[in-house]
């Protein structure tokens, strides 16, 4: 499972980064231990759950590299890596599991799929759509209201995941796409492209 981000301090609370906040949380409810260095990504094994996770170091555009690395390493096929990513055409706070899909224009997802193929399950955070520059945008900082948002949001995700790693993939996509977060404007659906 791998959770997508950008490497470095000044990159931590970031929009872009919310895959990294998200996998730190399944960590620990997993009682993963240290994360190690390895293949151009942070990554701990979670042997009782038979669970590798995964925080790519490459920067965002090139998150496939050491994800297709470690999947050739354990011999996971692409249905088995799940990928943590945020999304600009979701509405802040939307969460959206699917289990294979496009890019959706996202640099990270689009680096894995050249490796990888489309048939990976992926769940998308939506970050909504700022008014500045896209670039600008995902690598800035949420505001005071959206990080008070943010834990539930977090919360659902990793309980989505946990279901997800349980086996019962319906209940998991189910339980993620169903949920509303209260700071998601309301009545707003995603774009088609989403």
């Amino acid at each position: 499972m791998a959770g997508l981000g950008n490497p470095g301090r000044q990159y931590e609370r970031t929009r872009h980064n919310v895959g990294f906040r998200i996998l730190d949380d399944v960590a620990r409810r997993l009682g993963a231990g240290r994360w190690k260095s390895k293949d151009g990504a942070f990554q701990a094994h979670v042997a009782p759950h038979a669970v590798l996770l995964l925080k790519p170091l490459s920067y965002m555009n090139e998150s496939g590299t050491p994800i297709a690395a470690a999947a050739a390493w354990w011999k996971s096929p692409p249905a088995d890596v799940l990928v943590v990513s945020d999304d600009l055409d979701l509405p802040f706070g939307r969460l959206r599991l699917r289990t294979s899909g496009g890019s959706g224009g996202h640099n990270g997802l689009k680096s894995i799929i050249a490796r990888l193929g489309e048939a990976f399950p992926r769940l998308r955070v939506g970050i909504g759509r700022g008014r500045s520059d896209a670039i600008d945008y995902v690598l800035s900082t949420f505001d005071a209201h959206e990080e008070r948002a943010l834990p539930d949001i977090i919360e659902v995700a990793a309980d989505g995941i946990e279901r997800w790693l349980a086996g019962d993939i319906d209940a998991a996509v189910q339980y993620v796409n169903a949920w509303r977060s209260p700071a998601s404007p309301p009545n707003q659906e995603p774009t088609a492209a989403s």
